[in-house]
């Protein structure tokens, strides 16, 4: 994820019995209920109801699914099972409700919420899950029905699936077509029409389709270097001594690329802070601010720490980088990183970044990061919800909230200093279109093109930026396969 939600999972194997403690129980007396038979869900049945939980009550599918797994304590195969249902589910669901509804005779308005989120995550095994046997899914949905309704209900949903499978080899994206290429797209790659017709006028057809496709695609995992304690290429020689499918980034200068390797952050690599898990276009960030060692450094939204710490390594770990989160909580998520990593130039604190003037003396900081709170369309692929959940309103809304967050941060960058404004997200309103509003109003501030080299050549091999780069990047999902990010640096006249 953005590093802002790390997920943290132990999958540890669990026989599903209860313990017993010694001693019976004479005749007529229940068993306490801490000892009382109770019966373990199945991988299906837990990816079901964390499919009807986050429906529900609009939660963070990566919390909601580790806070379910945490307490599962599922074998590592079965976990990897719920993940690919709840992500593969929410993900395609607009895809699957086109199809189910050419099978569900009275329409899939009237369902109860779990039968519809069953008839979803089913009808996703049977069309994008060649290694699950196709009885096996509509077995198991059939007897969650049962199990959870009535006859009727069974009886239905054994139809419905039994029908897909029947016809799978004509149910496939390419069958579907509309004259209009919103419409066209958003059901194919299951997105909101909105958002696609936004994209569209913003990107044009064929690279809208490129980034709904690719925010589908399961993220990979990456790691961040500490250079404090491991050069790139020992971590990388541990990962594949450790047996994980590792390379280096084609992207981040500090950042290797894991295609298997299990939980990175529950290893002793991850445990002696050799490495950090974030994105890869998040780690540009900080290699953007180019934080050099000495400096007052603030970063104004920093919960839980990646972006920071990443700039506290970059300095050497000399100067001071200010880490501010609005939540105390989340301040000793920050605390924790910085332990780990073995970064004493770190200083934790609590605020509102709108008014961190009450606590920084106007001009006094030689860089300051803003990433910022965003719509998040960047990182569909981790938190797949976030495409039916937001809406237009909610980016007008952010829009205005990361207007006054670059207002007050840009007073306290010092003459000559540094201004680095991010997001996770793809849309122009939050980005360029912020960050000329920004310079039209502040007119001590230019776009600055003095990005370290390193970062600028894999951008200008992919064609991202050209001769024409002012100072500020939009990264799409497709490009790479890493998160969708935007990146500015403007720096202050003398």
């Amino acid at each position: 994820m953005s590093e802002k939600e790390t997920m943290k999972q132990k999958q540890n194997n669990t026989s599903g019995k209860p313990k017993r403690k010694p001693g019976g129980h004479g005749k007529g007396q229940s068993a306490p209920k801490e000892q009382r038979t109770v019966r373990v869900r199945t991988p299906r049945e837990l990816a079901l109801d964390t499919l009807v939980k986050v429906a529900e009550t609009g939660a963070y599918s990566n919390l909601q699914l580790n806070r379910a797994l945490q307490d599962a304590q599922l074998q590592r195969a079965d976990a990897g099972l719920v993940t690919e249902l709840v992500y593969g589910t929410i993900q395609r669901q607009l895809t699957l409700d086109h199809w189910l509804s050419k099978f569900a005779a009275k329409g899939l308005r009237k369902l109860e919420p779990w039968v519809h989120q069953l008839l979803r995550m089913s009808a996703y095994q049977l069309l994008y899950l060649d290694r699950i046997p196709a009885h096996a899914a509509v077995n198991e949905a059939v007897t969650i029905a049962k199990r959870r309704g009535h006859q009727g209900i069974s009886g239905m949903v054994n139809g419905i699936l039994r029908s897909i499978d029947r016809n799978r080899a004509e149910l496939t994206i390419d069958t579907i077509s509309d004259k209009n290429p919103a419409v066209q797209i958003s059901v194919r790659h299951s997105y909101p029409e909105w958002l696609v017709a936004r994209w569209i006028k913003a990107y044009g057809v064929e690279t809208t389709e490129a980034i709904c496709a690719s925010g589908n695609e399961a993220p990979h995992a990456s790691v961040r270097i500490n250079p404090l304690r491991e050069t790139r290429e020992e971590a990388l020689q541990l990962l594949t001594e450790q047996g994980s499918e590792a390379e280096v980034s084609k992207l981040a200068p500090a950042g290797i690329v894991v295609r298997r390797g299990g939980n990175l952050a529950d290893t002793e690599g991850f445990r002696k802070g050799l490495w950090t898990m974030q994105d890869e276009s998040s780690m540009l960030v900080a290699e953007v601010v180019a934080p050099k060692a000495g400096m007052q450094v603030l970063d104004c939204c920093a919960a839980p720490g990646g972006k920071t710490t990443h700039m506290a390594e970059l300095m050497g770990g000399k100067g001071k980088v200010y880490a501010n989160d609005l939540h105390p909580h989340k301040r000793q998520l920050i605390v924790d990183q910085a332990i780990r990593l073995g970064l004493q130039n770190i200083e934790a604190i609590t605020e509102d970044a709108g008014n961190l003037g009450v606590r920084f003396a106007p001009a006094s900081l030689d860089a300051v990061l803003l990433d910022a709170p965003c719509s998040g369309f960047g990182v569909i692929r981790r938190k797949p919800e976030i495409k039916w959940t937001k809406t237009a309103g909610d980016v007008a809304e952010i829009a205005g909230i990361q207007r006054k967050l670059l207002k007050a941060a840009a007073e306290l960058v010092k003459p000559g200093g540094t201004l680095v404004y991010s997001t996770c997200t793809i849309e122009s309103t939050e980005n360029e279109d912020q960050v000329a509003a920004f310079l039209q109003e502040h007119p001590e501030f230019q776009l600055d093109a003095e990005w370290p080299e390193e970062v600028l050549q894999p951008l200008r091999e992919k064609g991202i930026i050209d001769s024409s780069f002012k100072g500020q990047a939009q990264l799409l999902p497709h490009h790479f396969g890493s998160d969708g990010f935007f990146i500015a640096r403007l720096s202050k006249r003398q």
